[in-house]
């Protein structure tokens, strides 16, 4: 190529480069106000396109840095901390130019669909979102956010792209500023600076459901109390709208009464209660005088001896039953019971039945925990009174099951034929699985039949079982039935993965029910009565043809 044509083709390209910079800095002026720093970038970012778009038409990266001479000047100069800054986003972004690179890295992050208020409000993604958007924020707000003036109506060109550049970040500043404002409506006008200002990803939120339930079961609690205090405070209590009032237990402070009522020990009539009361008390005092010095007469001196014997084995883990006073107390019961029963007299295991009716009376006395109370505070008027509703409601108990003491207990051998053939239609699988091992099932449920689950269950979930006994009008004779069945289908799955009869037997004789409460108590009788309500009037409908 000539000289000349050097020459020429060198005149046009500065020409060129001229007029492509003077295009720029008219775009320039449009945009909205930026900080020097970032005017200076976008100058240079403009010249050094506008050279690679001259001279290497989109073809790979050359080795080499550009050159400056006196012919060929920069189109802008460069403040060192520029240079730094353009020097590390080049090392950040190695392909294409800076910004549009970072655009596009960053492009997820400004998607329309987000909302960061929504985002779990931990301090990692809090962390996370502040480390995404600071360079974003540094570039396009700097130090002079707060003096930036409105924006320009109209914007075209390569202003509609830088716009989009700065209304996101804009606006995430914006959202945060609006959040922060309305949590301290929520929480009260105070000074949400940075340092204490209130972590924007979650608004405020409800109070717990657990507070509330708890607040919620507190009030159906003071209601229900509310219920049977005008229930028994009546003229003449109902007893069988207290029947459905009590079968979902029934509460501490009015429990005694209740069960007195429940029971027949205490007539329906307000008026006649207290006299009611003092005749009953005075009667068993006078048979306490008549028989009880007669215990260690040759004709009753075995069934002294036996209770004597089974007393100390009572609850032998709870405090209160290894103290004197209380033992004689039982002594005297069930020896007067025995002696006015002849029929079946004392029975080993009747002596856990007295246990949840002296526990209730004597707590209507005291406000401390009663497993652990020493009596020997409490006036011996008080407990002669408690000894006393203690022996006329546990007769009244076994009044209603007796023929399960009786001589060869028929009752007992009744009940636990009925459980069989009631298992066998609910859980065939279970049944068989028991018969396999050649488990008879007198060898298990007898001690449920004749202790009523006194053994099984702890103190407090038999009295809380107790109440809705006394709920059903034949509770402790066949509701309790079903309620065994209950127990049974409870533990099916466990039991049947026993595949020994050892593994199998032990488990039968100690159910894991140590440290069941009130609520495992409501779920088993719920059981029981739909056992009940399918079975009971209906014993065939679902037997096999």
């Amino acid at each position: 190529m000539s000289e000349v044509a050097k020459d020429r083709l060198l005149v046009l390209g500065t020409r060129f480069a001229t007029y492509e910079h003077e295009n720029a800095k008219k775009n320039i002026s449009n945009q909205l106000p930026m900080s020097s720093s970032i005017l200076h970038q976008s100058v240079a970012n403009t010249a050094n396109t506008d050279k690679a778009s001259f001279w290497k038409k989109n073809s790979s990266k050359v080795p080499g840095r550009p050159v400056y001479g006196a012919q060929h000047p920069p189109l802008q100069a460069v403040d060192a901390h520029l240079a730094t800054y353009i020097k590390g986003s080049r090392m950040k972004f190695k392909n294409g130019n800076s910004f549009q690179d970072f655009e596009g890295s960053t492009l997820d992050a400004w998607d329309e669909g987000d909302d960061e208020s929504h985002l779990p409000s931990s301090p990692f993604r809090q962390s996370q979102n502040e480390e995404i958007c600071r360079p974003a924020l540094e570039r396009v707000n700097g130090d002079d956010l707060q003096d930036r003036q409105p924006q320009a109506s109209g914007i075209q060109g390569s202003g509609i792209q830088e716009e989009s550049r700065v209304s996101k970040p804009t606006s995430l500043k914006q959202m945060k500023l609006k959040i922060s404002e309305k949590l301290a409506k929520v929480h009260g006008n105070r000074n949400l600076s940075p340092e204490n200002e209130l972590p924007y990803s979650f608004p405020p939120q409800p109070p717990s459901p657990i507070h509330q339930s708890s607040a919620d079961m507190k009030d159906q609690e003071n209601s229900r109390l509310e219920k049977f205090g005008k229930m028994l405070a009546g003229p003449i209590t109902d007893i069988d709208q207290l029947r459905k009032l009590s079968w979902n237990g029934i509460p501490d402070v009015v429990r005694g009464n209740t069960w007195r009522l429940l029971s027949g020990y205490l007539p329906p009539n307000i008026d006649r209660r207290q006299e009611t009361l003092k005749r009953k008390q005075s009667e068993y005092h006078n048979f306490v005088l008549q028989y009880y010095p007669t215990r260690h007469d040759q004709l009753h001196e075995e069934t002294f001896r036996q209770i004597h014997i089974d007393i100390p084995r009572t609850n032998p883990l709870i405090p209160i039953f290894q103290q004197k006073v209380v033992q004689e107390i039982f002594e005297r019961i069930l020896f007067i019971w025995a002696i006015r029963h002849p029929a079946s007299g004392y029975v080993q295991g009747i002596n856990d039945l007295v246990v949840p009716f002296f526990m209730v009376f004597l707590a209507e006395h005291t406000d401390k925990e009663v497993q652990t109370y020493n009596v020997s505070n409490v006036k011996k008027e008080i407990l002669d009174m408690v000894e006393a509703d203690t022996f006329w409601c546990f007769s009244k108990l076994l009044d209603g099951i007796q023929d399960n003491y009786t001589f060869a207990q028929p009752g007992i051998q009744t009940k636990v034929n009925a459980l069989k053939n009631l298992v066998n239609r609910i859980d065939a699988p279970l049944n068989q699985h028991i018969s396999s091992h050649n488990i008879d099932y007198l060898q298990f449920t007898f001690r449920w039949m004749n202790n009523l689950l006194m053994r099984e269950l702890p103190l407090k979930a038999s009295i809380r079982l107790w109440d809705t006994y006394w709920a059903e009008k034949d509770g402790f004779a066949m509701f309790h039935l079903y309620v065994c069945a209950a127990l049974l289908k409870r533990f099916s799955n466990e039991i049947k993965s026993k595949t020994e009869f050892q593994g199998v037997m032990i488990l039968l004789q100690n159910l894991p029910c140590k440290d069941w409460n009130d609520d495992d108590i409501s779920c088993l009788v719920a059981e029981a009565f739909r056992l009940q309500f399918m079975f009971a009037d209906a014993p065939k409908h679902l037997s096999k043809k």
